[in-house]
C-alpha cells in the first residue's frame, strides 16, 4: 500500500510538475511584466475565488464527519468570514475589496464581472468538489489549493507595492493569505493517517490534487489569455 509519505512525495511532484509560479500568469505579477489595467482585469477574475468562499469552505464544513477536523475547518470559515485571527478584525472579503480600490476599483465591479469561462469552470468544480466527500474537498482544498501560495504572495504583495505604490492595505489580502495558507497547507500527514487509511482512499487523494491543480491552470490559462488581449497580444 501507498505509505503516507509516498502520497506526499507524489503531492510535491504534482506540484513540481505545474507549479503555479511557474505559470506566466503568476510570473507575470511577480516579476512587474503587467501594466495596471492587466491587474485590474487579473484582480476581478481572481475575485471569483475570495469573494465567493463561503461557497467552498462553507461546503466542506457541513461535508465534515469528525469534530476535531470540523474545527479546523470552523477556523478556516471564521477567518474568511471575520478577519479576527490573522487580519486585526478585517473579512478576507474586505481585504480583497480593499485591494481592488487601490487599484482604482469600486466594489460593485467586483463581485459580478464578466467572469471568463476559465473561472465560471473553476468555481463550478470546487462547489462540487467540496461537497462530494470531505477527503475529496480537504485534498482539493488544502493539499493543491493552499500549498501552492506560502511564499508567492508575499512576493506579490512586495512587487505590486513597488511598481503601483500600494499602500500596506492594498496589500494585505496577499501578505495575510501568504502566512494563513501556510499553516492550513501543512496537514498532509494528519489528513492522510486519519482519513486515507485504505489504497484506495490514498489513490483518490492523489487523484484530486493532480485534478484541482489542473484545473486551477485551466482557470490560469483563461485569465493570461485576457490579459495577453489587454496588451494587444495574442495567446500562444
Amino acid at each position: 500500500m501507498l505509505t503516507t509519505q509516498d502520497v506526499l512525495d507524489q503531492i510535491e511532484q504534482i506540484h513540481a510538475e505545474k507549479p503555479m509560479y511557474g505559470h506566466p500568469l503568476w510570473t507575470g505579477m511577480v516579476e512587474n511584466s503587467f501594466n495596471l489595467e492587466q491587474v485590474r482585469y487579473l484582480c476581478k477574475q481572481h475575485g471569483g475565488i475570495p469573494l465567493h468562499n463561503q461557497k467552498y469552505h462553507g461546503r466542506l464544513y457541513v461535508i465534515c464527519p469528525d469534530p476535531d477536523w470540523r474545527e479546523l475547518i470552523a477556523e478556516v470559515v471564521y477567518e474568511e468570514s471575520t478577519g479576527r485571527m490573522y487580519s486585526d478584525g478585517v473579512s478576507h472579503h474586505k481585504l480583497y475589496l480593499n485591494y481592488a480600490k487601490s487599484l482604482g476599483l469600486k466594489p460593485e465591479e467586483m463581485y459580478d464581472p464578466p467572469y471568463c469561462p476559465g473561472v465560471v469552470a473553476f468555481q463550478a468544480y470546487f462547489e462540487m468538489i467540496c461537497a462530494k466527500s470531505f477527503l475529496e474537498g480537504v485534498s482539493a482544498h488544502m493539499l493543491a489549493g493552499e500549498a501552492a501560495i506560502p511564499g508567492l504572495y508575499g512576493r506579490i504583495a512586495t512587487q505590486l507595492q513597488a511598481k503601483f505604490d500600494l499602500s500596506d492595505e492594498g496589500v494585505k489580502y496577499w501578505v495575510v493569505h501568504d502566512s494563513a495558507d501556510e499553516e492550513h497547507s501543512g496537514v498532509g500527514t494528519k489528513l492522510l493517517d486519519q482519513f486515507a487509511t485504505t489504497e484506495e482512499d490514498r489513490r483518490l487523494v492523489l487523484k484530486t490534487t493532480r485534478q484541482m491543480i489542473d484545473i486551477q491552470h485551466l482557470m490560469y490559462d483563461d485569465i493570461y489569455r485576457g490579459v495577453l488581449e489587454l496588451a494587444g497580444v495574442a495567446a500562444a
